[in-house]
């Protein structure tokens, strides 16, 4: 029996070599080769440019920084101490007889205070749900002259404040409201063309997609501004939180007009009754004003993360 030799089996098709890896940088710099750099060499032009840019901003930051030293020296002098030396130079002995007096009769200044800080939290209470509503609808509800709305109460930025202080008087004091909290606090706590404005522009950039899928799923207008809206902006707002604070913590003019008794003084305003026509009473008044620059500068440090990335949301967007 005859047997056929077997066919023989055909070869298979060669593999293609693997790619080969790229070199790491560390076999890069261990073969002496170095990875291109775009970075332009340092010229003495550039260097001397750099050099000049550094001072200046340190320059600036020292004219900033200087009045809240200067401030901070001055309270823990007594009058003669300040009369007799340099004005940042540290006092010897420290004393804070300044603060002390400024708790005690006749200036009781808790009481600016206290009645500072009661206005400043109804201001941000309601500013900011006012503004907040207002931006929403100027923002997303289609409605007929939105804009041309818009713009109109925009342009209230460009009438100063000065210019309303007479006719916003006589009508509180005709209500009868003067040296009152409503008289402080009523005539300013609806929102503010800035605010709105501020808000309008960043909840126009939440793309419409997703507030379409909210609606699909049944959210309601306050829902989606709720829920969608206000936590992808929430840099914003607390930097419109610490804006409204600081103004009017700050704010002097109203309230001197609308509420010059001492009971119902804002810090401002007592803080500037300190002086009298032959005293300045200066250790007492830089007190009285490193009291008023304390909170404020405790809100900056704590939340200065989020007005960095507000700035840097705004820009992007």
């Amino acid at each position: 029996m005859s047997t056929q030799p077997a066919a023989p089996h055909p070869a298979s098709p060669a593999a293609p070599p693997a790619p080969r890896p790229a070199p790491s940088a560390r076999s890069a710099a261990r073969s002496g080769s170095r990875p291109h750099s775009r970075r332009r060499p340092l010229t003495l032009s550039r260097a001397a440019s750099y050099a000049f840019i550094y001072l200046f901003l340190l320059a600036g930051a020292a004219v900033m920084i200087l009045p809240f030293i200067f401030s901070v020296i001055t309270s823990l002098k007594t009058p003669r101490q300040f009369a007799v030396t340099p004005p940042l130079t540290m006092p010897d002995p420290v004393t804070t007889e300044n603060y002390s007096a400024l708790m005690q009769a006749p200036y009781h200044f808790y009481v600016p205070i206290a009645v500072t800080a009661q206005v400043v939290v109804v201001m941000v209470i309601g500013q900011l749900f006012s503004s907040v509503l207002a931006a929403y609808a100027f923002a997303t509800l289609e409605f007929p002259g939105r804009d041309t709305l818009f713009w109109i109460y925009l342009s209230t930025m460009m009438v100063p404040a000065v210019v309303t202080i007479i006719p916003l008087y006589v009508m509180i004091t005709s209500v009868g409201w003067k040296n009152t909290f409503l008289g402080l606090a009523l005539p300013l706590m609806f929102g503010s063309p800035y605010a709105i404005f501020l808000l309008r522009q960043n909840f126009r950039s939440v793309p419409s997609e997703i507030l379409d899928a909210a609606k699909i799923d049944g959210a309601s207008y306050l829902r989606r501004l709720w829920s969608v809206i206000l936590p992808s902006n929430r840099p914003i707002l607390v930097t419109l939180v610490l804006i409204t604070v600081v103004s009017h913590w700050n704010n002097f003019m109203w309230p001197s007009v609308i509420a010059p008794a001492p009971e119902w003084r804002v810090i401002t305003v007592a803080t500037a009754a300190l002086q009298s026509q032959y005293d300045g009473r200066w250790t007492l008044v830089m007190a009285a004003t490193t009291i008023a620059l304390a909170p404020l500068i405790i809100l900056f440090v704590a939340f200065q993360n989020q007005i960095t990335r507000s700035l840097g949301v705004t820009g992007v967007r």
